[in-house]
Order: C-alpha cells, then structure tokens, then sequence
C-alpha cells in the first residue's frame, strides 16, 4: 500500500459487521466517533448486532480502498454513499 494516509495507527481496532468481512458487502456508512475516535464501517441499513466484528484499520481499506479519501474525516463527522460507484458524502454527526 501507499504512504498510510491516516493518523491512527494501521493496526487500530474498529468497527464493522459480517457481511462487509464474510460477505463481501460494501462499505456504504463510514462513521468517526467524537467521543473517543472509533472509527465504524457499515452498510446502509442499520445493523444486526450479532454481525458485528472488530478488525483492523488496515484490514478494512485493504478491503476497500476508497476508505483512503476519509483520512481527514474529523472526529464527530460521517460519510455516506447509496453505492460503491458513487463519491463520499460528508457530513457532521447530530448526536
């Protein structure tokens, strides 16, 4: 891989589900916690938390190389996309 465009270390734990590991699904939510920095990867519809697993930062932009344009997504804001096809949407969280 390139230069790691991100602050947080390669191997930081974070958030996804099983269909986007196991299944091959893409990664549609991207998500940049506020409070402590947790980073999330998910699909569009909100998730089964029987689905969830935590791997690695790298892992998931080796998955899906696209994640490397939310490098400098601040803490407290997310991404969104309907399809892989289409450009990151950025927005500020409401919490």
């Amino acid at each position: 891989m390139d230069q790691w465009p991100f602050a947080d270390p390669k191997n930081l734990a974070v958030i996804t589900v099983r269909p986007i590991v196991e299944g091959g699904h893409p990664v549609l939510r991207v998500s940049h916690d506020g409070d402590d920095g947790c980073w999330q990867f998910l699909e569009w519809d909100t998730p089964d938390e029987k689905d969830a697993m935590v791997v690695s930062l790298y892992g998931m932009v080796v998955r899906d190389p696209s994640l490397k344009a939310l490098a400098d997504l601040p803490r407290g804001w997310r991404a969104l996309r309907r399809s892989p096809t289409e450009p990151w949407q950025r927005e500020a969280k409401s919490e």
